[in-house]
């Protein structure tokens, strides 16, 4: 008894009380005392004794401690029902369907939790051979008891439900008992069925108790369906079956209508007859419940029958194309659906796969079936034609959407939603009715009209609509005239039209789009070229549609260029050009803007035209960036904190967008160099970029990333002609990375010069002192556990992919003098693979392995000559200082939660590790680098790993095992590089030996992803 006051108290403030550390208390004891034995004996009691309700009725106010009680027993029911003995459980199951039986008039939430745990009970605990026949059994019993017949109704309900999620949820139950439940539940079909229809019957006349018994069947019959209760029925009798009835009268009654539609929808995907069935019940659903529903309004109802009769027609869309007089009436039904003016667009959305399933298979059937289609298309065309016109109406933007003073709007989510939805319908649809009947609705009714103001929201529309089938208009190949859109765009920039100005930017969005999308079309003509560009002009200037209106002007400019080559339109182009770094464009769209600019200009054949446009295109852009470099830092930044900021972002997006235009003016001419554009345009690039870079205000990281980027580019498109500059560019870089070292984009843009230039061995010099100074630099020095790589990781991969590039690409003479470069580097790498940041592990593995790589083509082409000069001697006196820590670090990356995306990398390493100690056996290396070598390294790697990383004796059988497959894999590697007699690229994992080693790392990573990584 004190006990259960106890828990009843805790209860109740967790429940009422107002201080939440009260309410904490109360929530740790009870998840402390469900642990409990005693746990079982209070909540049976508490559930089948009124004994403390009565003596205690505060506490046990609306049943809060009942419903804790069963919630406890379902709880553990699942955790621990398997460990009780066989009295218990019995003891258990009469307990619950005791407390079943004394709570079926409520509360409803209570009672169902009593069944949940039943259910529970029966799957989790009871060790008969039929649990669900002796449930079911215990049911009967208790279905003859007065009030019984709700609770038997509620554990029907849930059974199925539950005994569904167990067979996907708990994985401790195996296979056959899953099955076995399941076939038993179904065994009971037959009398479940029968008990519902007897619930029917018997409260028919009971009105007062119709309704809200009719839920509950309902409830219980969608569990059994979803359960696949009908299965069990005849072949043919479920058409006619008398619950069917039951479940179509429900849908007259308002409470059950919801149930029903989803009951119904259950029955229509997986009965392949019902289709049929309902089909010829649909001129019922449309005068009886649909007629009324669209007059009163009545969305609930309008939505329901939407879906199933969107259900119907995707079940059977072969009974729909029949077009007998049911189809028709339920088209016609489904297009008054899409036409009901809702206020969101659900349910003309949920009509959509209706609409697309019927209009693929007409299609389809054109195709294969040429005597039974011409038919339908004729009986279906104004159907469609008209679905097309409510598709229009439902896409318009309604009057809530914009608020008409001119601010930045978006359409409604719903409105957006239904668009992309409906845009593949609208391409069958243009398939079905072909596109000149499509493109001829499109434009019906004349968009511009005399005096007549111009209906923007319609308009707007059928502009979506259009640019949603202009691929597949324009795939036809039959031309259109689109003079109309051209229209538009001369006079909405002029102010002469009469758009909302808070509706202006959806319509300025809309016609970009179709600009874009029909601009071979609109751009045949000479004269379309400027009110085309003036109005995507506007429309860049305006924030909500500058993003279409750009990605329209590089449309047209890659598909017109001919036309904009006339100097009036190459003045537009520019003035949109100087114009950008007043409008703050997104980084992306102002890309697409100047890359369209400059691939007209790039193109042009007069040079001295082209560079004249280039210097004005980019004069703003060199202002700006001399501002900030005539400018002291400390001055600007103590004068306006916020103007600097300003100015910094000015000029990052300055370099942006002349490193843009550099990559567009293509590689220099080799006949006069000093006219060439790009070349004069580099005369004034680096002078500046040199200035900036020597600034403080490239402490600034997006200033550097924008000044690296542009040099990048530069160095890209210029080629040969950049190599005078490298000096000066590779001392800015590395000196800038120095002074800034959380600012990896100094390193990556040296990567570049490497991958560009590397092969050049006059340069040798220059490229190994830079490679010292950022090996030496602070940052890369801190990279000393996986803990700080993973910290900084970009840094990682930036250094990485920077000497993965310099050992690739450098001649041999030149790699064979950085031997302690490398072997810092190497060292720091095998660090870097035990991050946990999978890009920096993995990046640090590639350039181990393109290492190994580059040491083992040296070395099988000089196998009988190896000095220590050469480099693969440097290699081999680099691989024996690294190879433990290497081997070790390898060991390492394979443990934990992240290794197996490291397998392949890890196996490849080692597979090149034992082809090197195998190459230098027998030779004069052998006392450095050998077969014992890599023998001592693995023993080393596996003997310093903790105890608790190992299983037992695993230390022990893993040396052997590993030394086995990679005499195997090495083996491979040479099989396969010397393939035929002939030296081949093959070698990694390609054959029994490697993929044999591949397959023990996975084990072993596989059966060690649990464990921690050290840091």
């Amino acid at each position: 008894m004190e006990l259960q006051i106890k828990v009843a108290q805790a209860v109740h403030v967790l429940n009422h009380d107002l201080q939440s550390c009260n309410r904490v208390a109360a929530n740790q004891w009870l998840i402390q005392f469900q642990q409990t034995d005693a746990a079982w004996e209070f909540a049976t009691s508490i559930l089948t004794s009124d004994h403390l309700r009565l003596h205690l009725p505060s506490l046990f106010a609306d049943f809060e401690v009942e419903f804790f009680a069963a919630q406890i027993l379902k709880r553990k029911i699942h955790n621990e029902g398997h460990c009780l003995q066989s009295e218990a459980k019995d003891a258990l199951l009469n307990a619950l369907l005791l407390a079943a039986k004394r709570y079926c008039s409520g509360p409803q939430q209570l009672l169902t939790q009593i069944c949940l745990a039943l259910s529970a009970l029966i799957i989790h605990g009871l060790d008969h051979r039929k649990p669900v026949e002796q449930l079911f059994y215990s049911l009967q019993n208790l279905q003859s008891q007065e009030s019984g017949n709700i609770a038997v109704l509620e554990m029907l309900t849930v059974l199925p439900e539950e005994i569904a999620e167990a067979r996907s949820t708990f994985s401790f139950i195996n296979s056959a008992p899953r099955g076995q439940y399941s076939q038993e539940l179904l065994s009971h079909t037959p009398m479940v069925l029968e008990f519902l229809l007897q619930q029917f019957e018997k409260h028919f006349q009971d009105i007062n108790h119709l309704h809200g018994r009719s839920r509950k069947i309902l409830r219980c019959l969608l569990s059994w369906v979803r359960a696949g209760c009908f299965s069990e029925v005849p072949p043919g009798s479920l058409p006619s079956h008398p619950l069917l009835n039951f479940v179509f009268s429900s849908l007259q009654i308002s409470s059950s209508f919801d149930l029903a539609i989803e009951v119904l929808v259950e029955l229509v995907s997986r009965h392949e007859e019902l289709p049929q069935v309902l089909l010829c019940r649909v001129q019922f659903l449309k005068d009886v419940l649909l007629l009324p529903a669209l007059t009163s309004g009545d969305e609930k109802v309008v939505n329901g029958l939407a879906c199933l009769m969107s259900e119907i027609g995707q079940a059977a869309p072969s009974l729909i194309v029949e077009a007998s007089t049911e189809s028709l009436v339920l088209a016609d039904a489904m297009l008054r659906c899409v036409s009901f003016p809702s206020e969101d667009w659900d349910i003309a959305d949920s009509t959509l796969q209706f609409w697309c399933c019927l209009a693929s298979y007409i299609l389809c059937l054109n195709v294969h079936d040429g005597k039974k289609i011409p038919n339908a298309e004729k009986i279906f065309f104004p159907i469609f034609s008209a679905l097309l016109d409510a598709l229009l109406l439902r896409a318009q933007v309604d009057d809530s959407t914009y608020d008409g003073n001119g601010g930045s709007i978006e359409l409604s989510d719903g409105l957006a939603n239904f668009r992309m939805n409906v845009a593949e319908l609208l391409v069958e649809i243009c398939h079905l009715l072909g596109s000149a009947t499509y493109m001829q609705k499109i434009f019906l009714g004349g968009w511009v009209s005399g005096n007549m103001a111009i209906p923007w929201k319609e308009v707007e529309a059928k502009m979506f609509a259009l640019n949603a089938v202009a691929e597949a208009v324009q795939h036809e190949g039959r031309n259109f005239d689109l003079s109309i859109i051209v229209h538009l765009a001369t006079i909405l920039p002029s102010g002469d039209s009469d758009v909302p100005k808070g509706y202006l930017c959806i319509v300025y969005r809309s016609l970009a789009d179709v600009i874009g999308s029909y601009s071979k079309w609109i751009c045949t003509l000479q004269t379309n070229a400027r009110p085309l560009l003036l109005f995507l002009a506007s429309g860049i200037s305006r924030p909500a549609s500058a993003s279409a209106c750009a990605s329209a002007l590089k449309k047209i400019c890659e598909d017109a260029s001919a036309i904009i080559y006339e100097p009036s339109n190459l003045e537009i182009l520019i003035w949109i050009g100087e114009g950008l770094e007043m409008q703050h464009l997104p980084p992306v769209d102002e890309e697409e803007v100047v890359s369209a600019i400059a691939s007209i200009v790039s193109t042009l054949p007069n040079n001295e035209q082209k560079h004249n446009l280039l210097n004005r295109l980019l004069s703003s852009s060199c202002d700006v960036v001399g501002k900030l470099i005539n400018n002291d830092k400390e001055h600007i930044v103590k004068q306006n904190p916020s103007s600097y900021t300003q100015l910094l972002n000015s000029v990052a997006r300055a370099l942006y967008r002349m490193g843009t235009v550099i990559t567009h003016i293509g590689p220099p001419s080799m006949g006069d160099a000093a006219n060439d554009p790009l070349l004069a345009l580099l005369r004034i690039f680096w002078p500046m970029l040199e200035k900036l870079f020597k600034t403080q205000h490239m402490e600034n990281g997006n200033l550097s990333a924008a000044a690296c980027r542009a040099l990048s580019q530069a160095i890209q498109s210029s080629g040969q002609h950049f190599t005078t500059l490298l000096p000066m560019v590779l001392d800015c870089l590395s000196s800038n990375f120095l002074a800034f070292q959380s600012h990896e984009c100094y390193i990556r843009t040296a990567s570049i010069i490497i991958e560009e230039f590397g092969l050049r061995e006059e340069y040798g010099p220059l490229f190994i002192s830079t490679f010292e100074r950022f090996t030496h630099a602070a940052s890369v020095l801190a990279l000393n556990s996986s803990y700080i790589c993973d910290q900084e990781p970009d840094l990682v991969e930036a250094y990485v992919g920077f000497t993965s590039l310099f050992v690739r690409e450098s001649p041999k003479t030149v790699l064979a003098q950085s031997g302690s470069l490398l072997e810092a580097s190497l060292q720091k790498a095998a660090i870097c693979c035990t991050a946990m940041h999978r890009g920096a592990a993995l990046a640090a593995m590639s350039y181990i392995s393109c290492f190994l790589e580059v040491s083992l083509a040296s070395l099988l082409e000089c196998m009988t000559n190896i000095s220590e000069g050469a480099f693969s001697g440097v290699a081999i006196q680099v691989i024996s200082n690294s190879g433990e820590g290497l081997v070790s670090n390898v060991l390492y990356a394979l443990l934990g939660t992240s290794a197996m995306s490291r397998v392949h990398k890890s196996a490849t390493i080692l597979q090149q590790l034992a082809a090197i100690c195998c190459l230098s056996e027998g030779t004069s290396c052998m006392t450095i680098l050998g077969w014992q070598s890599l023998h001592g390294w693995l023993q080393s790697a596996v003997h310093g790993l903790p105890v608790e990383y190992l299983k037992r004796g695993e230390a022990e059988t893993l040396v052997p095992s590993w030394l086995k497959a990679l005499t195997a894999a090495a083996s491979d590697y040479f099989e396969n590089k010397t393939c035929n007699g002939r030296k081949t690229d093959l070698g990694h994992m390609q054959g029994k030996g490697g993929r044999a080693l591949k397959r023990l790392i996975r084990e072993f990573a596989d059966s060690h992803r649990t464990l921690s990584t050290l840091t």
